[in-house]
C-alpha cells in the first residue's frame, strides 16, 4: 500500500461543469457513436412506432363517419363495417408496437454490452492514481446501473419522445382541421406546460445526479462489507456497518422521494391543464351542437382525438424524467471514459488493453546490460498538499546486472512507492529510471511489464483456478512445467497438491479461501513463473512462518541468480538474500553496502535490523 501522502478513495472528483448547466441534449448526443451501428434498425423501429401512433388518430375520424353517417341514418350494415374498421385499426396498432419492440431489443442489448466492454477496457488503461481516487462502488455503478438506464432510454423514452412529439403535432393539426375554435381552446395550456417542463428538467437533473452518486456510495459500502466480512465479524462491527448502510440507504431514500415529489408535481400539472382545456372544449362544443353550429359526429371525433392525445401529453413529464436520468448516467459514464489514460509510447489506444506479451527474443533487444538505475528520482502523489514533502526526493541508486538489492527503511519511508515506480504503476514526478540504459517512461508498457515482474506485500488473487492465477505472470505459451517450477520455487506445490482439484482448484474471490501465507506464496509463484529479467518483490515473505520462509529463500536464491532484483525487506533473513542493501530514509538513499557493512557503519540500519523500539534507541 502507499506509505506516505497516499490518496484515499473518496467521492470521485467533482465535475468541472455544474450538473444543472449541462445540456441534456449534448450529453445524450455523445451516445450516437455507440448507436450508429444499429441506426438502421432504430430508425425503422421509430418509424414503425410513429405509424402505429398515427393510426390511433384515424380512429376518431372513423367515429365521426359512424356517428354522422350510419348511426344517424340507421344503417346497421354501416355500423358493423365501422366496427370492423376500428377492430382492424386496433390490431394493426398493436402489431406495429410489437414489431417496434422486437426491432430494438436485441441491437440495444448489444449497444449496452459494447459500452460496458469499452468502459472495462478504459479502466484497464487508466493509471493507478485514477483508481486511488475513485471508490470501486462508483465505478461498479457506472458499469451496471448507469448503463442499464442508458439502454432503457434508447429502447423506450428516446423513441417515444419522437413518437409522442409527432403524434401531438399531427393530433393538433387534426383538431384544428375539424374545428379551429375548439382547437385553439385545447392549445391554451401549451405555453404554461413548456415553462413548467423547463423548470422541472433543471430541478430533476440535480436530484437525479445526486441519486446516482448515492447509489455508487451505497454500492461501495456493500462491496467493502462483503470483502471485509472477516474484519466486521472479528471485531463485532456488524452493528456499526449496518448503521452506516442504513444512513446511506436513508439518504438515498430521501433523494428518491424528492424525485418522486418532483415527478408527481409535474405529472399532476401536465394532467390537470389539458383536462381543463378538454372540459372547456366539451362545454363549448356541446353548446354549439345544441345550436346546430356543429355536428354531433364532429364533436365526438374532436373529443376522441383529444383523448387519444391524452397519453402523449401526460407522458411528457415521465419521459423527461427518464431522459434526465439517462443524461446523468451518460455524463457519469463519460467521466470515466474522458479520464486521461496512462501515457504509453508503444500502445494503440484502440487496441486490446491486454496484448500478448512480446516473445523473449523481442524482450532481449534492450541495450547493453546495465541493470536498474534510479537517477534523481522524485515522486509526490497527485493529491498531496502543495507544501508537503515529496515521498521520494532525489533517489539515486544503481542495481547491477544480475544483482539482488535489498531495500530497507522505516515504515512510511517510501519503499513500496519506490518499487511501484519500476513497472510504472506510478510515474516519477522528476528524474528517471533506466532498465539496461532505457528510460522506462519511453518504453512501451507491454514490453516494460514483460521485462519487470512484481510481487506485492498484499497478494491479490482472482476468482479463478490456482493455475490460472499463477500463469497470469507468464506468456501465452506457458504450460504445466513452468507452473510446477514456479510453485516449487514459492514452496506452494505441497499445499496446492493437497487441494481438492490441485492446480485446477478455484480459489474464490480475492483468494480468501486460502491462508495469508498461501496467497503470498501463489503471488510469489506468479512473479517468477515468466523468468523475468527484472524482479521487484515487496516484502514477499512477510506472512510465512520461519520454516517455510527458509525453504522459500533457499529456492528463491536459484531464481535470483538469473535476474536483477529489488527486494523490500524488513527482516534480516530476507536481507541475507541480497548481494547489497540500500537504506531509504527521508525520501533518499542514505547508505548502500552489504548487510554486515551497514551494520557497522549505519546506526539507523542497525536499529532497523535489531527490532528495538524507538524509545529504547
Amino acid at each position: 500500500m502507499p506509505e506516505k501522502h497516499a490518496p484515499t478513495k473518496d467521492m470521485p472528483p467533482e465535475p468541472a461543469q455544474p450538473v444543472g448547466e449541462r445540456s441534456t441534449v449534448r450529453s445524450l448526443l455523445r451516445l450516437w457513436p455507440y448507436l450508429r451501428p444499429v441506426r438502421a434498425r432504430w430508425f425503422t423501429a421509430a418509424f414503425v412506432a410513429v405509424v402505429a401512433s398515427l393510426l390511433s388518430l384515424v380512429i376518431p375520424l372513423v367515429l365521426k363517419w359512424l356517428v354522422d353517417g350510419p348511426v344517424t341514418d340507421g344503417d346497421t350494415a354501416g355500423v358493423w363495417l365501422g366496427a370492423l374498421y376500428l377492430l382492424l385499426l386496433g390490431i394493426a396498432e398493436a402489431g406495429l408496437f410489437g414489431l417496434r419492440r422486437w426491432l430494438v431489443a436485441r441491437p440495444l442489448s448489444g449497444v449496452e454490452a459494447g459500452m460496458r466492454a469499452a468502459l472495462y477496457r478504459r479502466l484497464q488503461r487508466l493509471p493507478i492514481a485514477f483508481h486511488d481516487r475513485w471508490a470501486s462502488g462508483q465505478l461498479l455503478s457506472r458499469a451496471t446501473t448507469d448503463l442499464m438506464m442508458v439502454r432503457q432510454f434508447l429502447a423506450f423514452p428516446l423513441t417515444f419522445l419522437l413518437v409522442n412529439g409527432v403524434t401531438i403535432l399531427a393530433g393538433y393539426a387534426v383538431l384544428l382541421a375539424q374545428d379551429w375554435t375548439l382547437g385553439l381552446v385545447l392549445l391554451t395550456p401549451v405555453a404554461p406546460l413548456v415553462i413548467l417542463c423547463s423548470v422541472f428538467e433543471r430541478r430533476y437533473a440535480v436530484v437525479a445526479r445526486r441519486s446516482q452518486d448515492q447509489v455508487g456510495d451505497l454500492t461501495t459500502v456493500v462491496e467493502e462489507s462483503v470483502l471485509g466480512i472477516r474484519i466486521v465479524k472479528g471485531f463485532g462491527r456488524h452493528r456499526s456497518q449496518a448503521a452506516a448502510f442504513r444512513t446511506l440507504a436513508e439518504l438515498l431514500r430521501g433523494t428518491e422521494l424528492v424525485k418522486a415529489r418532483l415527478l408527481a408535481g409535474i405529472w399532476a400539472l401536465i394532467t390537470l391543464l389539458p383536462e381543463l382545456a378538454v372540459g372547456a372544449a366539451l362545454v363549448l362544443g356541446a353548446v354549439r351542437v345544441a345550436d346546430g353550429e356543429l355536428s354531433a359526429g364532429t364533436l365526438v371525433a374532436f373529443l376522441s382525438t383529444a383523448l387519444a392525445l391524452r397519453w402523449p401529453v401526460e407522458s411528457i413529464g415521465f419521459l423527461l424524467a427518464l431522459s434526465q436520468e439517462a443524461a446523468t448516467a451518460t455524463q457519469r459514464y463519460f467521466e470515466v471514459m474522458d479520464a486521461a489514460e496512462e501515457t504509453d509510447p508503444g500502445s494503440d489506444p484502440e487496441s486490446d488493453p491486454e496484448p500478448e506479451p512480446a516473445p523473449k527474443a523481442a524482450v532481449a533487444r534492450a541495450g547493453a546490460a546495465d541493470g536498474v538505475r534510479f537517477e534523481g528520482v522524485t515522486f509526490r502523489y497527485p493529491d498531496a498538499p502543495a507544501d508537503a514533502r515529496p515521498v521520494l526526493d532525489g533517489v539515486n541508486l544503481h542495481i547491477r546486472p544480475g544483482e539482488t538489492m535489498a531495500l530497507v527503511g522505516a515504515t512510511g519511508s517510501g519503499k513500496t512507492t519506490l518499487t511501484a515506480l519500476v513497472p510504472l504503476l506510478h510515474e516519477p514526478t522528476g528524474g528517471r529510471i533506466l532498465l539496461d540504459g532505457e528510460d522506462v517512461t519511453l518504453m512501451p508498457r507491454e514490453r516494460l511489464r514483460t521485462l519487470v515482474s512484481v510481487a506485492f506485500e498484499e497478494p491479490t488473487l482472482f476468482s479463478a483456478s490456482v493455475g490460472e492465477n499463477v500463469l497470469m505472470g507468464a506468456g501465452p505459451d506457458a504450460a504445466e512445467p513452468e507452473l510446477r517450477r514456479a510453485l516449487a520455487v514459492a514452496q506452494a506445490d505441497g499445499f496446492v497438491g493437497r487441494l481438492p482439484d490441485g492446480t485446477a482448484t478455484q480459489v474464490g474471490e480475492q483468494g480468501l479461501s486460502l491462508s495469508g501465507g498461501q496467497r503470498q506464496r501463489l503471488a510469489l509463484a506468479r512473479a517468477v513463473v515468466g523468468r523475468p529479467r527484472f524482479l521487484v518483490l515487496d516484502d514477499p515473505l512477510s506472512a510465512l512462518d520461519v520454516h517455510t520462509e527458509a525453504r522459500v529463500e533457499a529456492a528463491l536464491r536459484e531464481v535470483l541468480r538469473d535476474t536483477t532484483a529489488l527486494v523490500v525487506a524488513h527482516r534480516p533473513s530476507t536481507v541475507l538474500l541480497a548481494d547489497r542493501v540500500a537504506l531509504l530514509s527521508g525520501g533518499r538513499i542514505t547508505a548502500v553496502g552489504t548487510h554486515h557493512e551497514l551494520l557497522r557503519t549505519s546506526g539507523e540500519y542497525a536499529w532497523l535490523m535489531s527490532g528495538e523500539r524507538e524509545d529504547e534507541r
